[in-house]
């Protein structure tokens, strides 16, 4: 909608204001009327007035005082003075205090119009303009406003390569203020080496117009730690439409680049995870049959035997390679062994006296929350998990130093265990902080990966913070590295707590437990079939032999009556031990199955155990834990 002018009218004379007011509403302006002083003020006050057509003399209040009031009040209100002969210099006057224009009386209406034209032209282009800059400074207050609550950094460069502009959110992310940024470069926060190579992308925004699509770019914050940003850059123009330096965004990928880091030494873990449990099952049937023949030399031979103790030396080397799949299994998927609930305070306090006898020259501290939560772990693996975390404390410490071991009940929220993709709710966590030499950055993203190891060659094999890594995930825990050179470095692991009690503790079997009933035992490998029959045998049970799922379904079934237990391998061809497992259970449900591998409880192993299987047995495994496990099986 046209804007329609305002137009107010003050003289004394009715007959005046009256023929003016008729004119100007021909014209098509919106007119008021002021016979005197005090109603034009009344009238000013009460509409955004455009323009006053004011006359000099009246008996109340002179123009001048109007005038006055409008320059005060009023300023966006033009003034036309309208004199007679006597008071010319009055207006003369009234135009040095701001008037617009004068019109000396008697006039000829063409002229006022001209003149009130003028005027009001003025003031409509006034109108456009105050419209125009209003608009311009609400966005640059949008803008500004934009600029200042936005998450990412926003910044420019002049044509040196000066930072001359960051908004906010660069003390927010980095913690410099301003005056530590505007006039240096970005070099002096990423480095030489970067900073070069951000020179060079600069360099061709400011001299070729390029855009510089995001990019990765390191900072390093107040702190000397370094974050990671994705960078962009265009170049920044002046009115003339030149160059006059860069502007661009930085966005904070710290966390983004942290969680992908994750998920790739997740995935990583998970491949070679796959490859371990194969080899450790492959390793673990060898184990069995080198155990399984060496048990049974040991049942008819005494201590006095010249070849006893060169028995007990394969016995032990058996428990060396056991314990070797025991680390490759540490980082395979499922790699859990036997699950108990346990008092990690016990757990911790143990493992810690054992490492101090070896290691006098390390101060021990221990910090053990009195009523610490019970958590389900496998008590081997957690053993082994903080042993390995104390001999690279020692490895850390060659001179010796201090050793921090602190337990607490922690309760963690989803914001805390989102990142490591388990679940909130209560955890126990054990701390393990030495004073040693500590890590730079590149080898903390890089301490869990398997094989990896800052050692010499022949000096360490890479397994043993992996190993942790991959037990700890296996118990749906967390474990995470701190540290800086020079200054030591602290591991934790969050293992989730359980609610159950601790069991009491059971005697180990030292005695070999015999039997008379018939067992089938099925087993894809030749040397477990001939070890196992002849050990089975000893201990006084009529055996079945099968070599693969299909061939047990047929044994089981045709001696049905007779068998009275199974052992069954669970890892075979043709038909595994889940499916052959289930073709048992349909022939009788009453049967009685031992689930036997090389791998561990978890996994495949316990989905066949929550169907019902009566027990499982862990290759290698001896003579004396064979027999105890059968009459638990057999006996109910």
């Amino acid at each position: 909608m046209a804007y329609t002018p305002k137009i107010l009218i003050v003289d004394d004379e009715v007959r005046m204001c009256d023929s003016l007011k008729v004119l100007l509403s021909n014209e098509g302006y919106d007119t008021f009327t002021a016979n005197d002083g005090q109603s034009a003020l009344q009238c000013l006050g009460q509409n955004d007035i455009d323009l006053a057509l004011l006359d000099i003399v009246m008996p109340d209040m002179n123009g001048l005082e109007i005038m006055e009031h409008i320059k005060q009040e009023c300023l966006n209100t033009l003034v036309i003075v309208i004199t007679g002969h006597a008071s010319v210099n009055s207006a003369v006057e009234s135009l040095r205090k701001g008037a617009h224009d004068y019109l000396r009386k008697p006039f000829e209406f063409d002229e006022l119009l001209k003149r009130v034209r003028n005027a009001v032209e003025q003031r409509v282009l006034e109108r456009r303009c105050d419209i125009v800059t209003e608009k311009l400074a609400l966005s640059e207050r949008r803008y500004q406003d934009l600029v200042n609550s936005s998450p990412d950094i926003i910044y420019t460069l002049g044509l040196d390569g000066r930072f001359t502009y960051i908004n906010p959110a660069w003390e927010n992310i980095l913690g410099h203020k301003p005056e530590e940024v505007l006039g240096k470069t970005m070099a002096d926060f990423a480095g030489n080496k970067r900073g070069e190579h951000y020179k060079v992308l600069f360099d061709r925004v400011r001299e070729k117009g390029e855009i510089i699509g995001e990019t990765s770019c390191t900072l390093k914050d107040d702190k000397g730690k370094n974050r990671v940003f994705s960078l962009s850059g265009a170049p920044n123009l002046d009115a003339a439409g030149k160059v006059s330096g860069v502007v661009g965004v930085l966005k904070d990928v710290t966390e983004q680049v942290r969680l992908e880091a994750e998920v790739t030494q997740y995935q990583k873990m998970q491949a070679i995870g796959t490859l371990a449990g194969g080899v450790a099952h492959d390793f673990n049937n060898l184990l069995m049959g080198i155990q399984g023949r060496a048990s049974l030399m040991f049942l008819n031979m005494d201590s006095q035997h010249p070849h006893y103790q060169h028995l007990k030396g394969i016995e032990d080397i058996v428990e060396s390679g056991a314990n070797l799949t025991k680390q490759l299994l540490g980082f395979a998927r499922g790699g859990k062994y036997e699950v108990k609930p346990t008092d990690i305070n016990e757990l911790a306090d143990k493992t810690i006296q054992m490492f101090g006898r070896t290691k006098k020259e390390i101060k021990i501290h221990t910090d053990y929350e009195a009523d610490i939560w019970v958590a389900e772990v496998d008590r081997g693996q957690i053993e082994q998990v903080l042993l390995n975390i104390y001999v690279n404390a020692a490895h850390a410490m060659p001179d010796g130093g201090e050793l921090y071991i602190q337990t607490q009940n922690v309760s963690l929220k989803d914001e805390q265990v989102r990142p490591h993709g388990v679940v909130p709710g209560k955890y126990v966590k054990v701390s393990v902080k030495d004073t040693g030499m500590g890590m730079d950055e590149e080898t903390q993203r890089r301490v869990f990966e398997p094989f990896f190891t800052t050692k010499e060659m022949g000096r360490g094999t890479g397994l043993g913070l992996a190993s942790a890594y991959g037990i700890i995930k296996n118990h749906k825990g967390i474990i995470d590295v701190t540290s800086k050179m020079g200054e030591g470095t602290t591991l934790d692991i969050f293992i989730p707590a359980c609610g159950q009690r601790v069991p009491e503790k059971q005697d180990t079997p030292n005695t070999i437990k015999k039997g008379t009933e018939v067992v089938l035992l099925v087993d894809d490998e030749e040397m477990i079939i001939e070890v196992g029959q002849e050990i089975l045998e000893e201990m006084g049970y009529k055996v079945f032999l099968a070599r693969n799922g299909k061939e047990a379904v047929r044994v089981y079934e045709k001696n049905k009556d007779e068998i009275d237990m199974v052992i069954l391998d669970m890892i075979m061809p043709d038909m595994g031990g889940g499916e052959a497992y289930d073709k048992i259970k349909e022939i009788e449900p009453e049967a009685k199955v031992l689930l036997s591998s090389g791998y561990s409880i978890e996994g495949q192993a316990s989905e066949i155990m929550a169907r019902g299987c009566d027990g499982f047995i862990q290759k290698p495994f001896s003579v004396k834990q064979l027999s105890h496990t059968i009459r638990q099986v057999l006996d109910g």
